[in-house]
């Protein structure tokens, strides 16, 4: 086994909330990913956080996997699945865990296979005036953008600070807009100096522009998941 195929080697472990597949090492996880919720003591909740029925040996309680808050059945009765904790089957949650992690499952199930598969776009590096046409595409570890043309590039995700998507196309009555490019701001490993890269869209091929505009999209919301990663 290579050393990056043992970096990204998984196991399977069982927690209190279920069986999860989470990488051997902790610098491998997904810059996506959260961590399991303590849950709240038995003994600090004898009521259910929601609706506030309470508990007895009739009406028992359960924790949200997502939140670790206390529940009756009633109020935390959905099994949703939960990649971005590694659960390996859907888990209990609460109502609006729920409902979060049913707006999620769109990220894993469309928009992450379409940052993996890339796109094109003009990529002009910091103050530069030139540009390169690129391919950009998110690593199958999810922990790297790679940038390919007649030079090579790989910012690790984590090191990213911004993400500004550009568009077009707005107009004060609130017509459409539509994603044409990024400007990226990001830190090189070992420097606390900031770097900046613009993404631009090919405007060659009408299909070009289209999943670019894609890719961007799903980078928006790959941004957002980074950014509750972090405060969590």
């Amino acid at each position: 086994m290579s050393g990056c195929e043992a970096r990204d080697a998984k196991k399977l472990v069982r927690s209190p909330s279920g069986l999860r597949m989470v990488p051997e090492h902790r610098s491998a996880r997904s810059p996506f990913g959260l961590d399991e919720p303590p849950w709240v003591p038995d003994k600090e909740c004898p009521r259910c956080m929601q609706c506030d029925t309470k508990f007895d040996f009739i009406t028992r309680k359960h924790h949200c996997r997502r939140c670790g808050k206390c529940f009756c059945d009633k109020c935390c009765s959905k099994k949703v699945p939960l990649p971005r904790m590694c659960f390996v089957d859907p888990v209990r949650q609460c109502a609006e865990c729920a409902l979060i992690s049913q707006k999620e499952t769109e990220f894993y199930d469309k928009q992450l296979k379409v940052l993996m598969n890339g796109a094109t776009f003009f990529v002009t590096l910091g103050t530069s005036d030139k540009s390169e046409l690129m391919v950009c595409r998110l690593s199958n570890n999810q922990r790297y953008l790679v940038l390919d043309g007649d030079s090579h590039y790989e910012i690790e995700i984590i090191q990213i600070s911004t993400v500004q998507i550009l568009t077009e196309g707005f107009t004060p009555g609130g017509g459409n807009t539509r994603a044409i490019g990024m400007v990226l701001q990001y830190k090189v490993p070992g420097s606390e100096e900031l770097m900046q890269m613009k993404f631009t869209a090919s405007e060659d091929f009408s299909c070009n522009k289209k999943l670019s505009a894609s890719w961007l999209a799903a980078m928006h919301k790959a941004t957002k998941l980074l950014y509750e990663s972090r405060d969590q």
